[in-house]
């Protein structure tokens, strides 16, 4: 049974009599095309929401600021439809982007970071340009788990100085994970068509499985990463996510493409793809997937899902591939540590040199000292990964050049390509994590399981689509692939979509235990009786 602000806030909220909730991209973009809603309707609709579901009610905390000029930004793309100058593949399609993506709004990009509170930088990364050249109206920016999760090695995921904590909206005590935490929860919520999350190992798809949603890890260079707070260079990418295949490939396409402020991105215009059509026109025919076995045996309920999964893709004509005795390195996980270390360092500093004169804080040595001055940053878990940071070497260090090439040859050449090539692959196959577990202010994060380390290293591109649900809580499928093969991954995945349908809305319980399946298995069959008092 909901409790009385979970029937209120479960409640779609619309504007007028058009309900936004579960509303896919291609409906959006439909309805605004025949004047079924506009642009501006639909702003208020999610803000409505925002307002109900993320500041009220269940209360959140997914949304870390709101454009100011999203509603301006709606009304003038209205009037460009109605004047006939409609432009883009997302024309008035309202959109989500973490907080530590820059948009020139007057907000500030804080990474969920007190110590960037004053970061207005007033310009657009260029991922956030292409989305504004494809129509989209950025509705406002996303909570993070802090620094994307780079801070402490005993984070509470989802949680920032800034925004408080993310809560899963499937189960409002358990963790939405991160660091891209605040977007899964707020798509999984319909507040906003989309959303754009960041990743350098696991912090788009593992929100996205664990919200219900489909995300893309995309080839690290395919999506600029120029005026995005960094990590690491080598495995930063931002990437969509959204409530369906189609969804993600339409937000992909807008964000996707060259910038010559980013030399990783040199070749992406070289290897865009329709990725709509890709979507729509997927199939698993003759597709042959390989099993990575390795990456199962910590659930039994998420193996039991895996199963269903598999024999869903073979009844739609997919060959699969058992890969039973292959098992990453043992030393890709240090060089990895060594890599993401040296270069956030680096990249930070470099990052925060260009950030305006009110922030103070410009480098990471002085983001330590901030912390370590300001209660609230330190309340919850350390910053041991921000000092061992500072201890590193630069990047001509020698045994970091030599880990980034060993973590590469590893993941990619040994690892992904090998096994793609020998077993004539289109794709490998695995689940992509455990359920969410009870965020825990005493211990921290309890993830486990996954295949995600392989593509973030690799920087190949990881797809997540949901499979299933244990007691209530989403659990995704992965699909990894080599280097620029988004469109492949999203034509198989689309095609296993339509095959299952799984995806369900949340239903923002107080927890699982709560839940109407649930509860009464908690309690005894018999209550035992009041005993007779004595005489």
């Amino acid at each position: 049974m909901l409790a009385p602000h979970e029937r209120a806030s479960s409640a779609p909220a619309s504007d007028g009599d058009y309900v936004v909730t579960e509303k896919s991209v291609a409906t959006l973009e439909a309805d605004l095309a025949t004047g079924r809603v506009t642009s501006e309707a639909l702003v208020r609709a999610y803000l409505a929401r925002i307002a109900a579901i993320d500041a009220n009610g269940p209360a959140l905390h997914s949304v870390i600021a709101r454009n100011p000029h999203a509603l301006d930004d709606a009304r003038a793309s209205d009037a460009a439809r109605r004047d006939g100058k409609a432009r883009g593949p997302l024309a008035g399609i309202p959109v989500l982007v973490k907080d530590n993506i820059e948009t020139n709004d007057g907000t500030a990009t804080t990474a969920g970071s007190l110590a960037l509170a004053d970061n207005v930088t007033r310009r657009d990364a260029p991922l956030v340009t292409r989305l504004r050249a494809a129509g989209a109206i950025v509705l406002g920016k996303t909570n993070l788990s802090e620094w994307a999760n780079i801070r402490s090695s005993h984070s509470i995921s989802g949680w920032s100085a800034v925004g408080g904590l993310v809560k899963n909206p499937y189960s409002l005590d358990r963790n939405a994970c991160g660091s891209s935490s605040g977007t899964g929860s707020a798509i999984a919520a319909s507040l906003a068509a989309v959303g754009v999350g960041t990743e350098t190992d696991g912090s788009v798809t593992c929100p996205s499985s664990m919200n219900g949603l489909v995300g893309l890890k995309p080839t690290v260079g395919l999506v600029s990463r120029t005026h995005v707070v960094p990590i690491s260079h080598t495995q930063d990418t931002a990437g969509p996510m959204g409530r369906s295949v189609a969804d993600i490939a339409a937000l992909l396409t807008g964000i996707a493409g060259s910038d010559p402020a980013d030399i990783a991105t040199l070749h992406a215009d070289a290897h865009l793809h329709d990725y709509v059509a890709a979507a729509r026109d997927g199939s698993l025919a003759g597709k042959r997937l390989g099993v990575l076995r390795y990456a199962t045996g910590g659930s039994p309920d998420v193996d039991a899902l895996f199963a269903r999964a598999i024999a869903a893709l073979k009844a739609r004509g997919a060959t699969i591939v058992e890969i039973a005795t292959f098992k990453p390195d043992r030393r890709l996980g240090d060089a990895e540590g060594t890599v993401l270390f040296t270069e956030l360092k680096a990249d930070l500093n470099a990052y925060l040199a260009t950030t305006p004169k009110t922030v103070t804080t410009r480098t990471l040595a002085a983001l330590i000292a901030f912390d370590r001055s300001h209660p609230r940053e330190l309340s919850l878990f350390g910053q041991d990964e921000f000092e061992k940071s500072s201890l590193l070497k630069g990047l001509t260090n020698p045994a970091y050049l030599e880990a980034r090439a060993l973590a590469h040859r590893l993941a990619g050449p040994r690892g992904i390509d090998a096994l793609v090539k020998s077993k004539k692959l289109d794709a490998l196959i695995a689940p992509t994590s455990g359920p969410a577990w009870r965020t825990d202010v005493v211990d921290g994060d309890n993830a486990s399981g996954g295949a995600g380390e392989l593509p973030a290293v690799a920087g190949y591109p990881h797809l997540t689509v949901p499979m299933g649900y244990v007691r209530s809580m989403p659990v995704g499928l992965s699909f990894i692939g080599p280097a620029w093969s988004e469109a492949t991954l999203i034509g198989i995945g689309a095609a296993y979509e339509r095959a299952t349908n799984l995806r369900h809305a949340p239903t923002y319980a107080e927890s699982v235990e709560a839940t109407p399946s649930i509860a009464p298995l908690l309690a005894p069959l018999h209550p035992a009786s009041d005993p007779t008092p004595a005489s």
